[in-house]
């Protein structure tokens, strides 16, 4: 019986520390279109879905700056179900101030990461293949030469989109 692995059903939530509580509230609930479920003076839980918190943060005025140098945890990613949901949240946080540090595109999804007030980055994310698609693609010569991706503007994506350019056309990863 121990030799069984039963993975997890979904992943239930994910804690924030911040010496920069209101904030980190406020970015969140702004990226994510988070509610929140509770708070207090020292912790909020939030959520974006019908789960009772997908997301906590954890007031600690005290803490040191976020290190990129050290061990951590490097991003959590959420997936949108399509292109247009995806660029509609890029301009929604584009107008609040809120920019991707890294648009990428991975072959298997292109995707937008941000830096939350701390430095913790957050991945928005669609998938542009099948899982089997994925699957070869990432043990293919074209993953194995560039397993990052490719950088895109995705304000042109937008203007792409806007000027009726097919999605197909729009996701296509084009190696460097």
């Amino acid at each position: 019986m121990a030799e069984q692995i039963i993975p997890p059903a979904k992943l239930a939530h994910f804690v924030i520390r911040s010496p920069r509580y209101e904030d980190s509230i406020a970015w969140w609930r702004t990226v994510l279109g988070a509610e929140v479920r509770h708070q207090n003076d020292f912790l909020c839980f939030l959520a974006d879905d019908d789960e009772h918190h997908r997301l906590a943060i954890l007031s600690v005025p005290t803490l040191a700056e976020n290190d990129r140098r050290a061990a951590g945890l490097e991003h959590v990613a959420f997936t949108y179900d399509n292109l247009d949901d995806l660029l509609t949240t890029y301009e929604r946080l584009k107008e609040a101030g809120i920019t991707p540090i890294a648009p990428i595109n991975h072959g298997m999804t292109l995707s937008m990461y941000y830096a939350d007030p701390d430095g913790n980055q957050v991945e928005l994310q669609i998938d542009t293949m099948t899982a089997a698609d994925a699957e070869d693609f990432m043990t293919g010569p074209v993953f194995a030469a560039n397993p990052i991706g490719v950088p895109f503007d995705p304000d042109d994506l937008v203007a792409r989109r806007a000027g009726g350019d097919a999605v197909e056309s729009v996701i296509e990863y084009l190696p460097a």
